[in-house]
């Protein structure tokens, strides 16, 4: 069956007949001979592909990396490039102009994708402010003019809001060509239908990390099975106990809640996942990855949150420090998936995340340490603390934590907390950093906690 894929692209209602596991890089300047859009890294990395995309439930643009998204991804979306910035008026949109006349582009290969960012930012609420700019561009890795000549005509830039058609048809349960077709279900039933209908066939949420393989080794798929059409995956609630997330939920529209709770988690996140892959990636599908060096987990793990797992027969919970098996494996079961994560709420818990690595943003972490430490007074009550990036899994220091109870926070100081945290962990070497620099990391980390939670400690760019 041959269901083309509905979509706007630069405001006019478009139909592409082709492969669901296409990339939309691909497609924009193979059969849209859109070739404006550039690519760089082909890994979601440069920026270079940067478009802007609006998805069905959402009420903006937003920059996303055209080379790791599908084509399928896209059926009901609105779709910018910079072709369609260009056609706004006689010189493109204000940030093209502005561009142009502060020479901010100089060989001009990733320009597109940078005043594709740029534009994003002026369609949002944020205010366009130096740290916004810096933000924004987090995901734009080539500046041959530097910094200076792009900021300032960011800066100079007032937002401008896009319009976007809507397409029409709504949500099509499958769609793509007859070899390769995504399937969209609409709720948990539909969903196990699917699944029963394609047995095997790969769960996309936001396809961040395993559309990888299909931009990089041209893996391909002749069904995928697309979670983000199912709306209680996308849902984000707050309740007295908890803040649960969906599975689907994308980390941009979870971050002003991470923001609220745990300012350091939310910190954490913004070095982790630039705004094009924060604009489509999700919690859940970091989650299920099983990548070792996947940086939600820790954080996870260390505010003691728990997921509920569900499939046609029946819904679960486990914690997440439960839910890693082995590299790369789970003990998610045939047919089941991450229908949300939970995570405790509470007053009295003191929680910081710590990404080491050796770029600040966008970059692979060498050491990930996260701390929850609960106080009755001026002393320990308890405290978790959970490392990533060091090994197979993410591992929990339980040594280090029983040893903290019924002591003050000065304790983090002692040589016995580091010595038992070094007992727990068994690190790695490999090309992001050796097994003693990653011990020796790990050992000092409790140490700048020390120093964060009693205000001493001086913000810097990069650990």
């Amino acid at each position: 069956m041959t269901e083309p894929i509905t979509f706007d692209l630069n405001g006019a209602p478009t139909s592409a007949e082709c492969r669901a596991d296409r990339t939309v890089l691909e497609w924009l300047r193979g059969d849209a001979l859109l070739r404006g859009t550039k690519e760089g890294c082909a890994e979601g990395d440069c920026g270079a592909c940067s478009i802007l995309m609006r998805a069905p439930d959402d009420d903006r643009y937003r920059p996303a990396n055209s080379c790791i998204l599908l084509m399928g991804q896209v059926e009901g979306a609105s779709l910018m490039t910079v072709e369609g910035l260009a056609a706004m008026g006689p010189d493109g949109h204000p940030v093209q102009s502005l561009m142009a006349e502060n020479g901010s582009s100089q060989c001009g290969f990733c320009t597109p994708g940078i005043v594709c960012a740029l534009a994003g930012l002026g369609d949002g609420d944020t205010a366009v402010d130096e740290p916004a700019v810096h933000e924004a561009l987090a995901g734009n890795l080539c500046r041959c003019t530097g910094y200076r000549p792009i900021v300032e005509a960011a800066l100079a830039t007032a937002p401008v809001k896009l319009n976007a058609a809507s397409p029409s048809g709504g949500r099509r349960a499958s769609v793509g060509s007859a070899n390769s077709q995504m399937h969209h279900p609409g709720n948990f039933e539909e969903l196990w239908a699917v699944m029963k209908t394609h047995p095997g066939s790969p769960l996309l949420a936001g396809g961040t990390d395993d559309n990888l393989s299909v931009a990089q080794a041209h893996t391909r798929h002749d069904n995928i099975i697309s979670l983000r059409a199912i709306a209680e995956l996308a849902r984000i609630e707050t309740n007295a106990t908890h803040l649960s997330i969906g599975g689907a939920a994308r980390w941009c529209d979870m971050l002003p809640h991470l923001e609220m709770h745990w300012p350091s988690f939310a910190a954490m996140l913004r070095r982790f996942g630039s705004v094009q892959v924060r604009s489509v990636s999700t919690m859940g599908g970091n989650l299920a990855t099983a990548s070792p060096i996947g940086d939600s987990a820790p954080s996870l793990i260390a505010l003691d949150s728990a997921l509920v797992l569900k499939s046609s027969a029946g819904e679960r919970r486990v914690s997440v420090e439960d839910f890693y098996t082995g590299y790369r494996e789970t003990i998610l079961r045939e047919n089941e998936v991450i229908a949300a994560i939970e995570i405790p709420l509470s007053k009295d818990v003191e929680f910081r995340v710590y990404k080491v690595s050796k770029r600040y943003d966008q970059d692979i972490s060498t050491v990930c340490g996260a701390f929850s430490v609960r106080m009755d007074g001026e002393k320990i009550a308890s405290a978790r603390i959970a490392f990533g990036g060091m090994a197979a899994t993410p591992v929990r220091c339980r040594s280090a934590e029983s040893l903290l109870v019924g002591k003050p926070l000065e304790a983090l100081n002692d040589a016995r907390i580091s010595d038992a945290i070094e007992a727990d962990l068994a690190p790695m070497s490999d090309m992001r950093g050796t097994a003693n620099y990653r011990m020796r990391v790990a050992r000092n980390l409790p140490k700048r906690l020390a120093l964060d939670l009693s205000g001493e400690i001086v913000e810097v760019m990069a650990l």
